[in-house]
């Protein structure tokens, strides 16, 4: 059986430890989905990918394929119509992301909070000024839109700073560590009382541009909004308007409706604005943790079972 893999794992022991876990499997690494012979896309059974460099032409060209790991968790970019006329079983690197996406929220807002952005200028030109404005976020309220496996995580980080934690998502699903849990037509109850809001929500037809004036209108004009879940969430002339307008205090945004972001971008010379460039996710752990769920799912689809991890919906795209 031949897998292909569209990028080359960073570690070698990786590409190793699959070997010799699964000798009766080939395994064939490229650095870029356009390398993969012709010969070999008619004959892989299992593709690895990051998701975001699938066209529909690869689907129609791979015949023999028959399941794909996506170690990502964003669907977004995937062909899913062609995959759902060929069924093929599509599984993600959902919850792998959690960690380092927590780490990353909290970092972020402790930086707004202490004016770190400020202090490294004053550094830079050596300048001692006591009076630059810091906060905490201890006992601030934080609203994670999108409670699930990685709200879970950035809720259990943000209660030991004595956070109170509203959590928002579809079926008002209690989450451990979050305070309150509300839906996302529950917003207009959720925003005014959060000093951060935080966004972890997947792109699907109902997140897309689901932030709208509105709810920034809604928020305390201290607020600040991070978004760590997909670009496609609020339109940028929306969010320019809040910033702009003072309806917010700050935005740290890591995912955008165009991606890399022009350089010419607005974003990037806004002083309310935090730009970082789609790497919340991004750690020496996640590799290791997105293909350990990938061999968990391989032994699973060479012996025939059913308990795979992931398995993505691919006509509701999530």
């Amino acid at each position: 059986m031949l897998v292909v893999c569209t990028f080359v794992p960073e570690q070698q022991e990786l590409i190793e430890r699959l070997e010799n876990r699964f000798p009766a499997v080939t395994f064939s690494f490229y650095e870029d989905i356009d390398l993969v012979p012709s010969k070999e896309w008619a004959s892989a059974e299992v593709l690895i990918t990051y998701g975001e460099d699938l066209a529909p032409h690869h689907i129609h060209e791979a015949s023999s394929l028959q399941w794909i790991m996506v170690t990502s968790a964003g669907m977004e970019l995937m062909p899913l119509k062609e995959l759902d006329e060929r069924n093929i079983l599509v599984t993600n690197a959902k919850g792998i992301h959690k960690i380092p996406m927590a780490e990353y929220t909290i970092s972020m807002m402790l930086q707004t909070a202490r004016s770190t952005k400020k202090l490294i200028e004053n550094e830079a030109i050596g300048k001692w000024e006591r009076n630059t404005p810091i906060s905490e976020i201890h006992g601030k309220t934080i609203a994670i839109l999108g409670a699930g496996a990685i709200g879970g995580e950035i809720a259990r980080l943000a209660s030991a700073f004595s956070m109170r934690i509203l959590g928002v998502n579809r079926s008002r699903r209690a989450v451990p560590f979050i305070d309150e849990m509300f839906t996302l037509n529950e917003l207009d109850s959720v925003l005014p009382q959060a000093d951060f809001v935080v966004s972890v929500l997947p792109s699907t037809t109902e997140t897309r541009r689901f932030l709208e004036d509105k709810y920034f209108s809604m928020m305390k004009n201290s607020a600040v909004f991070l978004n760590v879940g997909r670009g496609d969430l609020v339109a940028e002339n929306v969010l320019i308007h809040a910033l702009e307008s003072g309806e917010i205090a700050h935005a740290i945004l890591d995912v955008f409706e165009v991606e890399p972001l022009p350089q010419d971008h607005p974003f990037w010379k806004m002083e309310n604005v935090t730009v970082t460039p789609h790497l919340s996710s991004r750690t020496k752990g996640y590799q290791p943790r997105a293909l350990e769920i990938f061999q968990h799912n391989l032994h699973v689809f060479l012996h025939g079972g059913s308990d795979y991890q992931n398995i993505i919906d691919v006509k509701r795209g999530y």
